[in-house]
């Protein structure tokens, strides 16, 4: 097999998304009134389909494994508290472990949870809705629906997945308006669909606002950033997003007398205008590929609203938890956050292998944006920049995996196709680590020797 053909395609059974070499992001999908244009054949040299779950050669032998792995775990830039496990993904036989129930910080492989239990609890195809309500005469109220995405004023209009659009919500609701005469009104907004803290237990007062996440609140445009991209974050998501909001009904023609200020939406208010965000496969595969932690916590706290728990950190925390225990995947799982930032939680080798396995099996297509959402080695999401050297190179384009940093933490699990042919998953845990580069090269071999394993 050539690892350096450059050109390795993955269709992602979740979301018919085609990934290429170099490309960080799926394409855009066209807008529904532009012709779709005609497909591109591009000859292809593969190293076979990481997503077909139990490929059809052998199963790698534990005593193989465990010769090569063994050594491997001990490289000392992992430190002294290290875990792994590999795991047959058809028959989920255990193929490999080394402290695999071990209580280690995952880091953002919590995001992998938290796909799971969001894919499961709400299900792949539900959106999350900003709204506009009449609240009383004169007076408008913005509704957060809990999406982080919401493209502010300032915002790129291409990218995958495609947002919704604050302008577009501000367009109907004057629209419906002045429809029905009114062209100056006062506007409240809404966040209260989300409770409690807007920070989680063991996060470090740096996250905001340097720009790893934002506080957590049901209303915010850019996900809190000031400006799209990266950037800082704004200390009152609801507060700035309302702002903008006033500022484009301005645009459209509606007047907004003084500024936005917090009001809670009547019982059966009547609803003006919405948006509704991509569906939550789309925004499961973008929080993998590019470790979004906003959008990590959005659809933790979605998670907890669903399973009937206080939309805050615990419940959202608790909620995933209990929706892991009834998947069979929750035994060794103990969260604070959906992202993976805060350093109090405790995910083990096994936990996570295991519900990469039960995601990317043929009986739970529901799963499967929790597969096709994992970073393709050196090709995208965070893994783009790796798997360029020896001796990692030829798990490139065959291993799909979640990374998880933080300061000492280390962490990798997802997918690999061996050399025989055999899909497994894996997870690779470091959290006593002093060498942060040495650490992600040691995880990068291990992963690396996985899927070179022609073992016997």
């Amino acid at each position: 097999m050539g690892t350096l053909a450059l050109l390795q395609v993955f269709v992602c059974a979740a979301g018919a998304h085609l990934l290429s070499g170099g490309l960080d992001r799926p394409a855009p999908v066209p807008p529904a009134a532009t012709a779709a244009p005609a497909p591109v054949q591009v000859a292809v040299a593969t190293a076979g389909p990481v997503l077909a779950p139990g490929g059809g050669g052998p199963v790698p032998g534990k005593g193989s494994l465990a010769g090569r792995l063994g050594r491997a775990m001990k490289d000392p830039a992992l430190g002294g508290d290290v875990g792994g496990v590999v795991v047959d993904a058809a028959s989920g036989e255990v193929l490999f472990g080394a402290r695999a129930d071990a209580a280690i910080t995952p880091a953002s492989t919590t995001k992998v949870a938290t796909a799971v239990a969001a894919l499961t609890s709400l299900g792949p195809d539900a959106k999350l809705a900003t709204r506009v309500v009449l609240a009383k005469s004169g007076m408008i109220v913005l509704v957060g629906g809990g999406d982080p995405t919401l493209a502010g004023p300032k915002a790129r209009a291409d990218g995958y997945p495609r947002r919704a659009s604050l302008a577009t919500l501000a367009a109907r609701t004057a629209r419906a308006l002045r429809a029905s005469g009114v062209t100056s009104v006062r506007l409240g907004y809404d966040d209260s669909l989300f409770s409690g803290p807007r920070t989680a237990p063991g996060w470090k007062p740096g996250y905001i606002p340097e720009g790893s996440v934002a506080p957590v609140t049901a209303l915010m445009i850019d996900e809190g950033r000031e400006h799209p991209g990266r950037s800082a974050r704004q200390a009152d998501p609801s507060r700035s997003a309302a702002a903008a909001f006033a500022s484009l009904l301005a645009r459209d023609g509606v007047k907004v007398g003084r500024s936005p200020a917090r009001a809670k939406a009547p019982a059966g208010a009547r609803e003006i205008a919405r948006v509704a965000s991509p569906p939550v496969y789309e925004l499961v595969e973008h929080m993998l590929t590019e470790s979004d932690n906003d959008l990590a916590e959005a659809l933790a706290h979605q998670i907890a609203i669903k399973e009937g728990r206080p939309a805050g950190f615990t419940g959202g925390a608790r909620a995933t938890e209990a929706v892991l225990r009834d998947l069979g995947v929750g035994r060794g799982v103990s969260l604070n956050d959906g992202s993976g930032l805060s350093t109090r939680n405790r995910i083990s080798p096994m936990a996570l292998a295991r519900m990469v396995a039960l995601a990317a099996s043929p009986g739970r297509p529901r799963l499967r944006a929790a597969i096709s959402g994992l970073p393709v080695a050196g090709f995208t999401g965070t893994l783009g920049g790796r798997y360029d050297k020896d001796p990692t190179k030829p798990a490139a384009g065959v291993v799909r995996a979640k990374t998880g940093t933080l300061n000492g933490v280390n962490t990798l699990t997802g997918l690999a196709r061996t050399a025989d042919g055999r899909v497994v998953s894996f997870a690779f845990m470091a959290d006593d680590v002093q060498d942060p580069q040495g650490a992600v090269r040691a995880l990068d071999r291990l992963a690396a020797l996985v899927a070179t394993c022609g073992c016997p």
